[in-house]
């Protein structure tokens, strides 16, 4: 399968690369080529995602059978609200018609930030717990919007095109042997997780996740919720909500240290389910992949 990647030289976008190489033909799209080279398997071109003729221009050229777009300024407080969002907004848009255009399927990265949790003034406690894919998208941030229009961009390119476009939603990715979401910061202090509910996810089942998109069944736009097994602190979920929060919704059927999003739908439509747990993954010695 011809693969192109969009940001595949990110923190998280670079274990896409290295997962995709060897069993397809991939193409990473950025901002800037790799100084030593980049992966032996990978092929580069440098370009501007958000400018709509490079981007037809290059997917037209290499006329990939699926495109994964990773490429977004990934955390509000970085830049200017407003490049944040015309930057993620734009570059999704036209990626997704460019791809939609040559017939390529997409896998595109979300985030839990579309549901609006962690960047609001106040954190809300969510509708129900566990968070499934269904819940209601509120977001009072520039961020969790960008990703709100990513997914409604999906929605549309693949009702108009006819491809598969499957929004992934991650929650707060974690590297192997690094782990903040076990640094003692964050593990002292409920307030430091609670605007995500305690949740994580390892980068690596984010790659299992992107691809059993890739080579699933995906019909027409579907999101998937992408977190770990347990939440980061390690206590039943309900006691974190109501030491914190005061209370849990009325519509709550977590048990133990559960993670507070649901991942039913992954399990059910593409035998996806996380796998890595801060538990072993927080000290694991594994090498970052280069690209």
């Amino acid at each position: 399968m011809d693969v192109v990647v969009t940001g595949g030289r990110g923190s998280s976008g670079r274990w896409v690369v290295d997962r995709l190489a060897e069993p397809h033909d991939v193409t990473v799209l950025d901002r800037r080529l790799p100084d030593d080279g980049g992966h032996p398997a990978v092929d580069y071109r440098a370009l501007d995602l958000t400018d709509a003729g490079s981007v037809f221009d290059s997917l037209t050229a290499i006329d990939p059978d699926a495109v994964i777009h990773w490429a977004a300024i990934p955390v509000a407080g970085t830049h200017p609200g407003v490049d944040l969002f015309r930057n993620n907004a734009l570059a999704a848009h036209t990626v997704l018609s460019a791809a939609g255009r040559v017939g390529a399927d997409v896998v595109q990265g979300s985030s839990d930030g579309a549901y609006g949790f962690f960047f609001a003034e106040e954190t809300p406690v969510p509708d129900e717990l566990p968070i499934t894919e269904a819940h209601a998208r509120r977001p009072e941030d520039d961020y969790g919007l960008s990703k709100v229009v990513t997914e409604e961009i999906g929605k549309t390119i693949a009702r108009r095109d006819g491809i598969s476009v499957a929004s992934i939603r991650p929650s707060w990715i974690q590297i192997p042997g690094e782990y903040p979401c076990r640094a003692a910061e964050y593990v002292d202090d409920l307030a430091a997780g609670a605007g995500n509910y305690w949740s994580y996810v390892d980068v690596r089942d984010v790659v299992d996740l992107v691809e059993a998109a890739l080579t699933g069944e995906v019909e027409g736009h579907e999101v998937f919720n992408c977190v770990g097994p347990d939440n980061a602190l390690g206590r039943p979920l309900v006691d974190l909500m109501r030491d914190h929060y005061g209370r849990v919704p009325d519509d709550c059927t977590v048990d133990g240290d559960a993670a507070a999003y649901a991942t039913a739908k992954a399990t059910e439509l593409l035998g996806w389910e996380p796998t890595r747990s801060w538990r072993e993954a927080a000290d694991e010695d594994v090498a970052v992949p280069v690209v």
